[in-house]
């Protein structure tokens, strides 16, 4: 996750953390107060600053990153310059969408600074937490030097900075990462910032056309408190939100349309094996706990762990059972994050993407490929993301060899469907990502791939894992 070079600054950061921390507490309490911080006791030292450089020291190289998280979750002994360089280090993983220099401040000057100024506090305040406003901090009588100061004279009161340059001194187009200028504009467009949806707008409608180049967008998710919200999106992604989820059936579902004018889908299906979800999905995506209010008002199941269970049974029970590995990764899913699963995203399986009267062979060349997916996650922001096991299936195919024997011999043709199913789903603004069945031939070993995969993909989409 972090290299040599990340490493090294982990270690200074947690050193002048220890010290700050030190240098605030008293000779009876600092160790209680580093233990607080997630740091160890100190080690010894007959000062206070002596102890906290210790108690740094005692961290070795594979706890920094635990530590320095630890730290920015706490906000304990940490300035803002530190602050920032953990939470790059952060973002980097996430593999956020780069923004060019050129879109930066091409962006700034599309921007009208006075919607800007007519919110000067709330706008100080977004610029507090994504930048250090504390850089050049002197007093000569009564003037501030500070960043902070200079905007507040400049920027705000005398009006001799434009937006690019606004942009320039606060290092947000050569020096601030993909992750924080895309947090930057999401910021300036919430209503916490700008709490007036008209001017909400004007910035939105002079930010995108800059974006759009660089397949980006500020698209609106939702609303909090009665403003627009918006987040940062590629423009390949999906726009609109699923009407009706078909899915946890391995059969192909009886559909009829009773409203061709309307696009009215019943599923006709007298035996339950189908399952139908047709509630509005929100900008938060469809949760477990959606899900699950879902299963227990249709079927008026009253008591929680009960319905999570039944739940839980009746999805995993829908996997094909010739499919133990996909099985395999939705039990994973569900046993790593079981405590905070109600506030994560639910993993749907065996959902139908596309249905057809006709058979494939009757269909011939203009068949629709993967009908189904195996498991797909509803995530914040639209995001559609599918989970594939490929099994040899996928890239092999039975046949007679010379000898006479059937076996399981290496397939172009079935490679080349693979392939093709795959494009389709990303271009028509899934996340596809698959899996081989050889990850995912034992639980243990499984279990940490697993893991870090979904971290990942959780942070790439801002998903918060409640602790």
């Amino acid at each position: 996750m972090v290299d040599d070079a990340g490493v090294a600054t982990l270690r200074e950061i947690v050193f002048r953390a220890a010290c700050t921390i030190a240098d605030g507490s008293t000779r009876a309490r600092l160790d209680d107060d580093l233990v607080a911080a997630g740091l160890p006791p100190s080690a010894g030292g007959d000062t206070k600053a002596q102890r906290g450089e210790s108690s740094a020291a005692a961290v070795p190289d594979e706890r920094l990153w635990e530590v320095a998280a630890g730290l920015l979750e706490r906000n304990s002994g940490l300035q803002m310059i530190d602050r920032m360089a953990i939470q790059d280090l952060v973002w980097a993983d996430e593999h956020p969408p780069p923004i060019p220099k050129r879109t930066r401040r091409d962006l700034a000057r599309a921007i009208p600074g006075w919607i800007l100024i007519n919110h000067a506090q709330r706008f100080h305040n977004l610029l507090a937490t994504l930048f250090d406003l504390s850089r050049g901090e002197l007093f000569f009588g009564i003037e501030d030097t500070s960043l902070g100061g200079q905007i507040d004279r400049h920027f705000y009161r005398n009006d001799d900075w434009t937006v690019e340059q606004l942009f320039d001194e606060l290092g947000a187009i050569d020096h601030a990462s993909d992750r924080r200028f895309a947090l930057f504009l999401e910021g300036m467009v919430s209503g916490d910032t700008v709490p007036d949806e008209d001017a909400q707008r004007q910035l939105v409608d002079a930010i995108n056309p800059q974006l759009a180049g660089i397949r980006l967008e500020l698209r609106e998710t939702g609303n909090t408190d009665g403003y627009p919200t918006f987040h940062m999106v590629t423009t390949g992604a999906r726009t609109g939100r699923p009407k009706q989820l078909i899915f946890a059936s391995p059969r192909k579902p009886d559909l009829r349309l009773i409203d061709v004018i309307d696009s009215d889908v019943e599923v006709v299906d007298p035996t339950g094996e189908v399952l139908v979800y047709d509630r509005p999905i929100g900008p938060a995506g469809l949760r477990w706990r959606d899900l699950q209010s879902w299963w227990s008002d249709t079927r008026q199941v009253k008591d929680d762990h009960q319905a999570k269970r039944e739940l839980y049974q009746r999805l995993g029970g829908s996997v094909p059972k010739g499919s133990p590995h996909q099985l395999l990764l939705f039990r994973l899913y569900h046993d790593i994050y079981r405590a905070a699963l109600q506030e994560l995203p639910a993993l749907l399986p065996e959902v139908w993407r596309h249905w057809d009267p006709k058979t494939v062979k009757v269909r011939g060349k203009d068949a629709l490929v993967q009908f189904r997916m195996d498991l797909l996650l509803l995530a914040p922001a639209g995001a559609r993301i599918v989970l594939e096991v490929d099994g040899q299936t996928h890239y092999a195919s039975e046949r007679e060899t010379k000898d006479g024997q059937r076996r399981w011999l290496p397939d172009g043709d079935e490679y080349a469907r693979t392939a093709a199913a795959s494009r389709d789903l990303t271009l028509a603004g899934y996340e596809v990502y698959r899996f081989g069945t050889q990850e995912l031939q034992d639980k243990e070993q499984a279990r940490p791939l697993v893991k870090a995969f979904f971290d990942s993909l959780f942070r790439r989409h801002s998903v918060a894992v409640p602790n």
